[in-house]
């Protein structure tokens, strides 16, 4: 063989293992945590009735169950699932489906999220399962997942984990929010995800929504799941703890402290203004350093008045489609009353966010058969101060066994 065909056979053999070497370290340069793989599936009332035994023997490990969405909806098939393949020696996971449209329904989400997993003892990280976006914004979406997932983390102490198919990971979910929680990618049809986005990785996997597994009468999301799944403490998630309210008195216009949550859209002023007391006073109780500073789902505490001589008022906000009728109803007083307590000329002309002092003189007793429709963001608590009566006495007439868990739209009665 010619010496410069030798020559120049050995170095292209060598440009092309160079080559070869390169695209391989591209490949696999991002590392994987753990390689171990552990063979899952994600279950919902839709697979009716599972047995769980024979999940087991087919070689499942992992099981995913859906355990409630949005702020009052449950699975029906939640605590049955979880029993049954706990009780085969599965490892569990619990997902919410989430249909916030902003920070405060988010937060909402994760406090109903927690209080219908709670005394139950998952093994995997929390996930949040966000798909339906109804026209909101990317930064939207991203505001809402963090106040969502940083409620849940903050209320059951558990790490968390966003499911999210390829495209939404790609394109929507941000890359702060990566950092922050890993991802449980769907994709199908693929052996490996084409893409994870603004993640590096994935340690969840869906790549079939229809997997056959024996125990499982029809179809049944599959999945695959890395080692960094699992939780690093599986303890028992506890229950919530009651929302605080206003120390129970005889008398409603007797100082005592209550906590307020703070809602998008707050400010100081406001809640100083709606409870008659002064932004200086909810500095100082609250250690606040900054009082252009609070922020949405903030507990504060406040003092409210004992002085004679303030107004026994409160303060009301107007919304869209409320009139002074509707707003004198709500409060058992007349329509003339907050018009000459408000120096309103036209009864009929009242703006939305307009603040209204409302006159409390009244005694409990004249309000017979009042009734109150929930509305987004009310709790009991605040309902109950509304109308000078207590949680308890709320719950007790409605049959409400969670006093942290209403509605929009719930209809309760007062007195």
């Amino acid at each position: 063989m010619n010496k410069n065909v030798l020559k120049f056979s050995i170095m292209f053999l060598a440009l092309f293992i160079h080559i070869l070497c390169i695209i391989n370290s591209i490949s696999y340069a991002t590392p994987i945590q753990n390689s171990n793989i552990y063979r899952g599936i994600d279950v919902s009332k839709y697979q009716g009735h599972i047995d769980y035994a024979k999940v087991k023997a087919s070689g499942i490990q992992v099981v995913y169950i859906k355990a409630s969405e949005g702020t009052n909806i449950i699975d029906p098939y939640f605590r049955t699932n979880y029993d049954n393949a706990k009780a085969q020696g599965l490892k569990i996971g619990f997902y919410h489906f989430v249909r916030a449209r902003n920070e405060e329904d988010a937060i909402r989400e994760a406090v109903f999220f927690h209080s219908v997993i709670s005394g139950t003892s998952p093994d995997c990280r929390l996930a949040m399962d966000f798909e339906v976006f109804d026209g909101l914004g990317i930064t939207k979406i991203n505001e809402i997942s963090f106040a969502f997932l940083q409620k849940l983390q903050e209320l059951t102490q558990k790490e968390c984990v966003v499911y999210s198919d390829e495209y939404n990971a790609r394109t929507v979910f941000s890359r702060e929010l990566a950092s922050a929680y890993p991802l449980w990618i769907a994709e199908y049809g693929v052996n490996v995800p084409s893409s994870t986005g603004n993640w590096n990785e994935w340690i969840g996997f869906q790549y079939s929504d229809k997997g056959r597994i024996d125990g499982i009468n029809g179809n049944v999301d599959l999945d695959k799941f890395r080692e960094d799944i699992f939780l690093s403490d599986s303890s028992v998630i506890p229950s919530p703890e009651p929302e605080p309210e206003p120390n129970p008195d005889p008398d409603p216009d007797v100082s005592n402290n209550i906590y307020y949550f703070v809602k998008r859209g707050d400010t100081l002023s406001h809640i100083a203004l709606w409870y008659n007391t002064t932004v200086e006073n909810l500095v100082k109780l609250n250690n606040i350093q900054n009082p252009d500073l609070i922020y949405v789902g903030q507990r504060l505490l406040i003092s409210v008045s004992d002085d004679p001589n303030k107004p026994k008022e409160v303060k009301y906000t107007v919304k869209r489609g409320d009139t002074l009728s509707k707003i004198a109803n709500r409060y058992g007083i007349t329509v003339n009353e907050i018009a000459q307590l408000n120096n309103i000329q036209n009864p009929n002309l009242i703006y939305v966010g307009q603040i209204l002092r409302i006159p409390l003189d009244h005694s409990i007793n004249q309000m017979k058969n009042v009734y109150y429709r929930v509305q987004r963001g009310d709790r009991l608590w605040r309902i109950a101060k509304m109308y000078r009566t207590t949680v308890s006495n709320i719950a007790r007439l409605n049959g409400i066994r969670n006093p942290n868990l209403i509605y929009v739209g719930q209809i309760l009665k007062i007195y």
